[in-house]
């Protein structure tokens, strides 16, 4: 069914909001996935954090331009779905890398981080990323380790001291 001129603007503007929030963006080719298995990628992906779109590539140059995203205008090539990473900047990569080990025909093209357009095979490092929650429990950790280590430090003296105690009770009570 062919998009009438309002339903093309009101889907470049709504892209192009996306866009303009997002962390990072991903581009893979679909070509040859069951509608069953799109259905599927895109619950995954509305439980993931991310944004996927499948859009004509004219519209989705249209879309992204004047956003960070605007270096991915070569990959648009092909039947592409587009995917953005609105929680976390590995959101996107995270849903799109889980689905295509299930289903070789989803094939990632373009990844895209800060306005770096990365190669495909970025993508891997891109998933492995954090989530926010993850990186403030690491930060958190970082944060307390010193402290830590500190109270520890001035316990040992104390525990030293007891164990020397008991040592000595030990040898006397064995005599």
């Amino acid at each position: 069914m062919a998009l009438r001129l309002e339903d093309k603007k009101a889907l470049v503007a709504e892209i192009n909001a996306v866009a303009a929030e997002a962390h990072s963006a991903v581009v893979a080719e679909y070509r040859g996935l069951s509608a069953e298995k799109m259905t599927a990628l895109r619950a995954k992906a509305r439980d993931g954090g991310a944004f996927l779109k499948v859009v004509k590539n004219s519209l989705a140059k249209r879309a992204v331009a004047g956003t960070e995203f605007e270096c991915m205008n070569d990959a648009f090539v092909g039947p592409v779905i587009l995917g953005f990473s609105m929680e976390d900047p590995g959101a996107a990569a995270r849903v799109i890398k889980d689905f295509s080990k299930e289903n070789e025909a989803l094939k990632v093209t373009a990844v895209s981080v800060s306005g770096q357009l990365l190669p495909a095979s970025d993508i891997a490092r891109l998933a492995d990323l954090p989530t926010r929650e993850q990186a403030l429990a690491i930060l958190m950790g970082v944060i307390q380790a010193p402290v830590s280590k500190f109270v520890r430090t001035l316990k040992e003296p104390v525990a030293q001291t007891a164990r020397v105690v008991a040592a000595v009770r030990d040898q006397k009570q064995a005599a």
